[in-house]
């Protein structure tokens, strides 16, 4: 009996599903646009946010000089410049290293301040000395100082021999201020980037999409506690603990929208600017609702209640023949997926590596550093059932970090494949035949929600373990902040990690993955940081970006993409197109590459 009436309810429940569907003829809630989806995100302020989850927030109240055109990755329109810097227009100097930017008058922060050319130099100081670890900063470091500058840290040492800013005396200080201010120039309400040499992307750089572009208010900022604009708070502003940094979980921009609640993990809630310069947006109220669990977002989105969801490849046929679903996919991503390795894991409190020894309970601190183990991972990983079971066909294998169709991917160049033989035979060269002796306990952790990266984890437990049973992988899931933070900290022996490319160009890809001071070198350790610059890595991205020989370039990106692949520097998995799936009322919407998320701007919700 009781056995029926499961049965009974459950056929109830799905007919009910199906008559919501049905019924869904009318837009509801017009007023309101709800996106759920996974994870949650690390932080509000642009300067110290480097994730699609906290740029997505960002980038529905903080506006750029300028934004992206439609689709394309290329080319651009005006937004807080009233127009794009070219050598055509005059904006950009002969010898490409001076781009000049009119700032659009009349446009008011949602507080009522006006904007200036004061908050737009500001906006991009503020950045260059807050200048977190492992943050975005580099991008204005390197065009403006030069190649080999990624850091506040490196203008220090240059300008006056001070490695760390924090211990910048107060005249010092001074010095290095006058170093950075003469980089960014007004003249009335011009404002000028002086470049140390040509730097083709740096458009992309500062263009929307971009968190580290945004343009505060000046006043507002410093009323919350940020950087004064003083060299005297230089040493104090600098590399903020993330909590403790005055913008941590507030925005107030020249944006379309307005933040009025973030409850971490849970939503996000922004309400319409009324005041805003454009024409207002067609919501009141825009909501980013976090929920890991697949099954509730799909029965919030055939009943309407969410317009926009995350539909991960391996579940989206459950919804993409329903009445009232619109489902895109084959978008263009310039996006990759690997799983770094950390050469030189922090162990001091951490819970992820067992004994922290090489006695089978536990891992050492160099356990990445060993070519032989990352040798035997990436042998042991199944790309050809990822991309087909898991991606759906809808994914192509990296070949190191640089992804299709820039340059320096070629589509012929050597990868891994699943090959137990030889991971066995990597195993048991590790550490001397030590490893293969004494076996190995560690968590391979991924964040919550994120079901592709689950299923990777799952694939290399299965295959190692099969290989020598003294090999013992733990898979667990966090929630998004906790791995990011542990993954900052160096405590994960490997992390799961994707690149959403800041600007589309191979240096974006080769300099954050490979370069000494890259983002993911922080991740690998200082084992890494040294291995990279003794055998040339940092010399050819630094070759790279500054040659205008684009067959010196192709050569040089190939010749990385080889030495990632050669020396197994992390396991390279995918490249996967995108989709997104929707109600079919919702309208205004397009993809583009470099935008980190939902634009709520760019839709409406309409009736059939």
């Amino acid at each position: 009996m009781q056995k029926k009436l499961v049965v009974f309810l459950t056929l109830l429940l799905v007919v009910s599903v199906f008559s919501v569907v049905g019924a869904q003829e009318e837009v509801k809630s017009p007023d309101t646009f709800t996106y759920v989806t996974i994870g949650d995100q690390s932080t509000l302020d642009p300067h110290f946010a480097y994730d699609t989850g906290s740029s997505e927030l960002i980038y529905q109240v903080y506006e750029t000089l300028i934004d992206y055109e439609g689709e394309s990755v290329q080319d651009f329109v005006p937004l807080l410049s009233t127009e794009v810097p070219s050598q055509e227009n005059g904006l950009v100097s002969e010898d490409g290293t001076e781009y000049t930017f009119i700032i659009r008058e009349g446009v008011e922060f949602s507080n009522g301040n006006a904007l200036t050319p004061e908050d737009v130099k500001y906006s991009f100081l503020r950045g260059m000395v807050s200048d977190r670890s492992g943050g975005p900063i580099w991008m204005l470091y390197e065009p403006l100082f030069g190649a080999g500058f990624a850091g506040l840290s490196d203008v220090t040492a240059d300008v006056v021999g001070v490695e760390d800013p924090k211990q910048l005396t107060d005249e010092q200080a001074e010095e290095v201020l006058a170093a950075l201010d003469e980089k960014i120039t007004i003249d009335g309400n011009e404002v000028t980037f002086h470049l140390a040499a040509p730097y083709p992307p740096f458009l992309n750089i500062v263009a929307k999409g971009a968190s580290w572009g945004s343009i505060l208010d000046k006043e507002w900022s410093i009323e919350q506690g940020a950087w004064d604009g003083t060299a005297a708070e230089i040493a104090d502003a600098h590399d903020p603990v993330k909590e403790e940094d005055p913008l941590f979980d507030k925005m107030m921009g020249t944006g379309p929208f307005i933040l009025t609640e973030w409850v971490n993990g849970d939503n996000v809630v922004f309400r319409r600017n009324d005041n805003y310069w454009r024409e207002p947006a067609n919501f009141k109220t825009a909501i980013i609702r976090n929920v890991d669990e697949w099954s509730t977002r799909k029965l919030m989105l055939l009943r309407g209640d969410a317009d926009m969801i995350y539909a991960p490849t391996q579940y989206r046929a459950q919804v993409e023949s329903e009445e009232g679903v619109t489902v895109t996919t084959g978008i263009p991503v310039l996006q990759n997926m690997n799983m770094v390795f950390n050469w030189d894991i922090t162990t001091e409190g951490n819970n992820y590596i067992g004994s922290g020894e090489m006695d089978g309970d536990g891992i050492p601190s160099d356990f990445f550093a060993d070519e032989d183990v990352r040798k035997a991972f990436s042998y042991s990983f199944n790309y050809q059932a990822f991309l087909e079971q898991v991606r759906m066909g809808e994914a192509i294998q990296l070949r190191g970090p640089i992804v299709d169709p820039l340059l320096g991917f070629d589509e012929n160049s050597d990868v891994y494949s699943l090959d137990l033989e030889k991971a066995e035979e990597h195993f048991r060269n590790a550490f001397g035949g030590e490893l293969w002796e004494t076996g190995f306990t560690m968590d391979l952790v991924y964040n919550s929600g994120n079901d592709p990266r689950k299923t990777a984890a799952d694939m290399l437990k299965s295959y190692i373990e099969r290989i020598n049973p003294k090999f013992n992988i733990n898979v667990r899931g966090v929630q998004w902040s906790t791995y990011l933070d542990a993954s900052v900290r160096g405590t994960l022996p490997a992390s799961f990690g994707g690149w959403l490319a800041d600007f589309p160009d191979p240096h974006n890809f080769v300099q954050p993955f490979l370069d000494s001071a890259g983002y993911y070198a922080g991740r690998r350790g200082d084992t890494y940081k040294e291995w990279a610059e003794e055998v040339g890595i940092n010399d050819l991205i630094s070759e790279g970006i500054s040659t205008t020989d684009p067959e010196r370039r192709e050569e040089i990106y190939k010749e990385l993409q080889q030495m990632s692949i050669d020396h197994a520097i992390d396991l390279w998995i995918d490249q996967p197109t995108g989709s997104n799936t929707r109600r079919t009322w919702v309208e205004g919407w397009y993809p583009n590459a470099m935008r980190p998320g939902v634009d709520f701007y760019s839709m409406d919700k309409v009736a059939e």
